[in-house]
């Protein structure tokens, strides 16, 4: 289109004037927690675009463009750990003073965030239950509860091949069902360091032992997300061959 340009490509006039501070006036690091949040969500929005074409692959039995695919969310949650250095900048005392202006909005409420754990293959009934805590569960997080989970398409993929995860890893030359597989758990190691970088961040902002905003458990219901698992097969496989 000759019109299009820079600006109306991206709807940058809009997007622009979607961070909207509370405070009155607005207090000076109150746009950094909106920015760096609603970044979070957007990167959000494109790993689950993202695991929607991993699937699709684990589907069609196709394991290379699964490893492309994993390797774009493998950059993505780099991005999305990385950026919680901003908020390392955000004094407590400075915190506290809007905190209280985000009434009882809370991250466990990111709907799209619990689409991608949902997505990675989350159905404890640890995770429903925090789920639970906010209400109805949202449409977005349980139609993944319908669907298989990454580890169960990926152990089809393998079943498909006519081999077995053990042999993947005792066979000559990585294949690339392998590659997919280690691209899958520096995944969820990736993730696991958000996750411990997320908890680190919110002891050091409102301490250990404080709920969090909106009455959440804070630090303490983060700190036991850190050990959960997506892809507990491909973790038990290296027991069973070299424990």
């Amino acid at each position: 289109m000759s019109d299009m340009d820079y600006g109306r490509y991206l709807a940058l006039d809009e997007l622009l004037q979607l961070q909207r501070p509370q405070t009155t006036p607005p207090h000076p690091d109150e746009l950094l927690f909106i920015v760096v949040h609603q970044a979070s969500e957007l990167w959000f929005k494109l790993l689950l675009h993202e695991l929607e074409t991993l699937m699709a692959a684990l589907q069609a039995h196709d394991a290379m463009r699964g490893v492309f695919t994993m390797r774009r969310i493998n950059g993505v949650m780099r991005i999305v750990s990385d950026q919680l250095a901003a908020l390392e900048t955000l004094p407590p005392q400075r915190f506290a003073q809007f905190r209280g202006y985000l009434g009882a909005s809370s991250g466990s409420q990111s709907v799209q965030f619990r689409a991608v754990e949902a997505a990675c293959g989350l159905r404890d009934e640890h995770f429903v239950a925090a789920l639970r805590a906010h209400g109805e569960i949202p449409a977005a997080v349980s139609d993944w509860f319908a669907r298989p989970t990454l580890q169960q398409l990926f152990l089809d993929a393998v079943a498909q091949a006519g081999t077995t995860l053990e042999a993947l890893y005792t066979g000559p030359g990585p294949s690339p069902l392998v590659l997919l597989a280690e691209d899958m758990l520096e995944f969820e190691q990736q993730f696991a360091r958000w996750r411990f970088l997320h908890v680190q961040l919110v002891q050091r902002v409102i301490g250990p032992m404080t709920s969090g905003t909106g009455g959440t458990l804070g630090a303490t219901y983060l700190e036991r997300t850190v050990r959960q698992r997506f892809f507990p097969a491909l973790w038990d496989v290296r027991s069973r061959l070299y424990g």
